[in-house]
């Protein structure tokens, strides 16, 4: 069973593109006991070092910033205008509560148009981000006193299990947060061949802009990168849209948008499931991209890099839900690939 009170606290922290400060503590503060080393880069990225016998290095990369908002306008009736710092669906805006960020903690709803006044041929049309706007209850002086133009803002939705799965704003990507400190946790006092640095980085739902440093210093060998996918399992979907579903085990990414990730490491994570018992789906993935991308191109040398997934529905929401067992079957597998990523042929054939 994992630790979902810890998953919990994960996923409450805020931490907006470039604003990752209160998460980044937290995930620092956790690694004290478990980790040999602990860095920050320039750009806010956390590298957690566990020693290896062998010279080479095996990066594992988890981004810990999550879809926001940025504060663009106060009016003078007090109401926020805003930007997005991700993507957004905005019809999954409606009737939802966000804190900004700013001087204090400021609750706020999103308002729009309501559907009774609108003209019938505006009802069809499908939400706009700009017709949106958040409603703090305060004047325009009185909040002017808490909050300013530049502030970021999330989402407030608490964690809740639902049967055997979890349901929380920011599981992308803060279970893979979670898995990486939970490996770190159970290999603290076991030996392993590579040396392990774990990549906590900022600013991917912007552009994979913190891995691309982080891959750039490191220089790893191999790259094994943890984050979210689409598990469109549910009614309507037709069988060859799902992506990978609930329940049915980890996923290891054959490709995405952005990386066609190495075959080599394909077929290692594979074996290494397979030897171990651990389910697993192939995960193909027709768009979008996660640090996968700039951790295999943006080293010196580039890098042997793959990635496992977490299968997710409702992502970009606040109500994203993964199965329990998914989770757990993703530490197994990054756990075994970390102490055995040795015991494999790597050379090109």
């Amino acid at each position: 069973m994992i630790d979902t009170k810890l998953l919990a606290e994960v996923c409450r922290i805020p931490g907006a593109p470039g604003y990752e400060h209160k998460i980044r503590s937290f995930i620092i503060q956790k690694l004290q006991d478990i980790a040999d080393e602990v860095e920050v880069d320039a750009m806010g990225n956390v590298v957690a070092t566990k020693r290896g016998t062998k010279e080479k290095t095996l990066a594992v990369a988890a981004h810990m910033d999550e879809i926001s908002f940025v504060v663009t306008h106060i009016d003078d009736d007090g109401f926020v205008r805003f930007q997005p710092l991700g993507g957004f669906d905005p019809k999954t805006l409606t009737a939802q509560r966000v804190i900004i960020h700013g001087r204090e903690d400021v609750m706020g709803v999103m308002g729009s148009k309501p559907i009774h006044i609108m003209k019938p041929e505006d009802r069809k049309k499908p939400p706009r981000m700009e017709d949106y706007f958040i409603d703090t209850g305060f004047e325009k002086k009185e909040l002017e006193n808490k909050i300013t133009v530049g502030d970021t803002i999330t989402r407030e939705r608490e964690l809740i299990e639902m049967g055997p799965c979890v349901n929380a704003k920011s599981l992308d990507n803060r279970v893979s947060v979670f898995i990486l400190l939970e490996t770190f946790r159970l290999l603290k006092d076991t030996e392993i061949p590579l040396t392990l640095k774990g990549v906590f980085t900022v600013q991917e739902e912007v552009g994979v802009r913190g891995a691309q440093v982080a891959a750039h210093h490191l220089n790893p060998d191999f790259t094994i990168a943890l984050d979210t996918t689409i598990a469109f399992d549910t009614p309507g979907a037709q069988p060859h849209e799902k992506v990978t579903q609930l329940g049915s085990g980890t996923a290891i990414k054959i490709l995405d948008g952005m990386t066609i990730c190495d075959y080599r490491m394909i077929d290692f994570m594979k074996k290494r499931a397979e030897a171990h018992h651990i389910p697993w789906q192939a995960e193909v993935l027709p768009a979008g991209g996660t640090d996968t991308a700039a951790m295999q191109r943006s080293g010196k040398n580039g890098s042997i890099a793959g990635a496992i997934s977490i299968p997710t529905r409702h992502i970009h929401q606040v109500i994203e839900m993964v199965h329990t067992s998914d989770v757990q079957h993703s530490i197994d597998l990054l756990s075994h690939c970390i102490r055995e990523i040795d015991q494999y042929d790597w050379s090109h054939r």
